[in-house]
């Protein structure tokens, strides 16, 4: 999956830590989905994403046409796997502090990496609406919650469906944050995450 970092040094040297241990192959398929991922973030932070075709994808990006097509079959499936990468990162931050119930803090955490990715957050999440996107990053953060060890719910509810609240209400909640310009500090809005989007369905 795509990665992104807040810090442009840091990236550098993830990126080159990974270099270092995959194959030629790999490493080619890497460097072109990241050439392919910033090309998309730039396009989406001048114009609506649906105005932005493959062909300007891949010139920004400066990869061939044709070779698109043997990494992502459309460019929403380009921009899944950079939102999907996002997931991800998330979920590694966040897992371990909130299967020890320490949910304020869980929420600190979420909303702190909100804020130092804002200028790309705001970009993929507008551009991700209404698109076939917006359903599987959804779908994606409801099965990292449900594959979590930590993960319960309040028995007189369905998993799936408090899986599909914190999915729901946690993007939710994000997209608030951030359209109003961030009012709130990451701590404050932690709190408001662990009363507002969790507790009530842990707490019966």
């Amino acid at each position: 999956m795509i990665r992104l970092s807040h810090k442009r040094c840091v990236y550098q040297i993830v990126v080159w830590v990974n270099l270092l241990t995959m194959s030629r192959s790999d490493r080619r398929v890497r460097r072109t989905r990241n050439l392919l991922a910033t090309a998309l973030l730039e396009l989406a932070g001048e114009r609506p994403f649906q105005a932005i075709t493959i062909r300007e994808i891949t010139e920004r990006a400066d990869v061939g046409y044709a070779t698109f097509f043997r990494h992502y079959p459309s460019k929403e499936a380009l921009l899944l796997d950079v939102l999907s990468g996002i997931v991800d990162d998330l979920a590694d931050l966040l897992q371990p502090i909130a299967d020890e119930g320490r949910l304020e803090e869980a929420g600190a955490e979420l909303f702190t990496y909100v804020a130092e990715h804002a200028q790309h957050l705001r970009v993929l999440l507008a551009a991700q609406r209404g698109t076939s996107s917006e359903a599987d990053v959804r779908k994606s953060v409801r099965e990292r919650v449900m594959a979590s060890p930590g993960f319960r719910t309040r028995q007189d509810l369905p998993p799936e469906l408090a899986a599909h609240h914190l999915a729901t209400a946690s993007l939710e909640l994000i997209n608030w944050w951030l359209e109003n310009e961030m009012p709130y500090g990451p701590d404050r809005m932690g709190r408001i995450y662990a009363h507002l989007v969790v507790q009530p369905i842990r707490n019966g």
